[in-house]
């Protein structure tokens, strides 16, 4: 059984995964509406999706654990941004920040001697790492490519081979 303080961080835990697939799906939304990054849109949809199944992924636990998932209102995500490179530095900032909730819901269980939820907590602890690496690849390639628009092409064909949760498709 869940204690109200950590049914509390977990139900925040689900508000911050939700955020985070909306935060992403405006980012594809407006990524489609810029000539030529089309694989770069397919990237953002599917971080969004992914952050939905993480969101999920909660929701059930808390309620196999006998609490009761809320499921929360979202804030209207930023909708344009001035460049691809801006929309990546967001990401990263927005990955660096559902760390930091992540390992605050790890200290409560700890604390609580919550070793359920710790352990399920790992397997966030584990993504996140994976997510954080993968955006801070991101802005590595674009801040080499600078203005340059071949080298946003190249970006652009590249990111077909990246996996959202890290990695590249060729290593799964």
């Amino acid at each position: 059984m869940l204690s109200k303080k950590m049914q509390d961080a977990l139900n925040e835990q689900v508000r911050i995964e939700a955020q985070s697939s909306q935060v992403y799906l405006a980012m594809a939304s407006w990524a489609e509406i810029q000539p030529g990054i089309d694989n770069i849109t397919s990237f953002f949809y599917r971080h969004s999706d992914e952050e939905r199944m993480h969101m999920l992924k909660l929701i059930k636990f808390i309620n196999e654990r006998g609490g009761f998932a809320m499921i929360p209102a979202l804030e209207q995500p930023q909708p344009t941004f001035p460049s691809i490179k801006h929309a990546f530095k967001e990401l990263l900032k927005h990955e660096e920040y559902v760390s930091q909730s992540i390992n605050t819901v790890v200290d409560i269980a700890l604390n609580e001697k919550d070793y359920a939820t710790y352990n399920f907590m790992q397997w966030y602890v584990s993504e996140q790492i994976e997510e954080e690496a993968l955006a801070r690849t991101m802005n590595d390639k674009l801040e080499l490519i600078g203005d340059d628009k071949s080298g946003l092409y190249l970006f652009d064909k590249d990111i077909l081979m990246v996996t959202v949760g890290g990695g590249s498709a060729a290593e799964k």
